[in-house]
Order: C-alpha cells, then structure tokens, then sequence
C-alpha cells in the first residue's frame, strides 16, 4: 500500500520548498507539474520552480489523468504540485461561462474535478509508492467575490477534505514553516 502525504498552505507558504526538502535525499522522483505556460510571468514562475529541483528528478507536465501517470511510473517518490492549479486548468479546460452556469452545471463539474482527485488517491493507494500532493489552503480566506472563484473554492475545499483523508500525513505550512497536522 501506498504512503499520502498532503502539504497545504497559503500563496507563498513554502509548501512546495518543504516538499522538495522531504524529498532531497531521494532517488528516482517524479515531480508531477500541473501549471501552464499562460503568460510571460507564468513562464518565468516555471522556469524558477525548475530550477530549484533536483536535476536527476523526472518532470512530468500536466494536469489530466495523473492517476494513471502515478500507475505507470517507475519513479518510488511522486511529487504531484500542485491541486490547486490542476484545478483551475480542468475548470477552464472546459470552457464554461461561470456567470451563466446553474447548479447542476456546477455539480457535474465538481464531479468530474472529484473523480479525478479520487483517481490520484486510488492510484496512490494501489502502488507502494509515496505520493506527495501539494495543494492550496482556501479556508483561511474570505469568500471570493465571484462566482468563478467561489466555485473554485468550493472544489478546491472539498477536495483538500477528500485527500486529507486518505493521507497518511498532513501538513500545513505558514511563513516557510511546517506545522504537522496528522
């Protein structure tokens, strides 16, 4: 069985830095990135994260089907960073006019973002790999004044509750500093 250990924190905790610390020793990493080069400063953002890891560290680029990327790898030590970017790229990847969408627009997409988020688990869970999984704590903020960003949130929050769960260990970070939670 497999080892999930879930890292959280605000914008610029230091989550991602704490995890790459958890796996700098290691041999035979997969670093799962899920941003997309979407602008200048995006790409800058890329190119930095890049170039803190471990260069012997295999990249893997994307966000869809990563349950199956976790199957297929060879890698012991996955680092998939980050779900809340996942996320974002799966909502706009399906083109939907937020001011527009009715509850059950939102329901089968909360669907579709959970099916994926319980896939990364399953397949975690079915291998003797541990998965690190990187995410964004939202619950520390005020409720987004949009709707896109409130159903951001909402997924976002469900699915952080979801692999909190199944995760053997939690942490949330703040100021670079990790605070074990289980």
């Amino acid at each position: 069985m497999g080892k999930i250990i879930l890292i959280t924190g605000g914008s610029r905790s230091g989550k991602s830095t704490f995890a790459e610390k958890l796996l700098k020793e290691k041999k035979k990493v997969l670093y799962i990135a899920t941003a997309v080069v979407t602008d200048e400063e995006m790409k800058l953002r890329i190119k930095k994260h890049k170039s803190r890891r471990d260069p012997g560290w295999i990249t893997y680029e994307g966000y869809n089907s990563l349950g199956d990327v976790i199957r297929k790898s060879e890698c012991q030590y996955i680092m998939l960073e980050c779900i809340g970017t996942m996320i974002t790229n799966m909502i706009f990847e399906k083109n939907i006019n937020m001011d527009k969408i009715d509850s059950q627009g939102i329901e089968r997409l909360e669907n579709y973002i959970i099916g994926e988020v319980k896939d990364i688990i399953s397949a975690a869970n079915e291998s003797s790999k541990c998965v690190l999984i990187v995410t964004n704590e939202v619950g520390l903020s005020l409720v987004p004044e949009y709707k896109l960003g409130r159903v951001f949130s909402d997924i976002l929050g469900k699915s952080n509750q979801i692999i909190a769960k199944y995760s053997d260990t939690v942490y949330l970070t703040v100021c670079g500093l990790p605070l074990k939670l289980k």
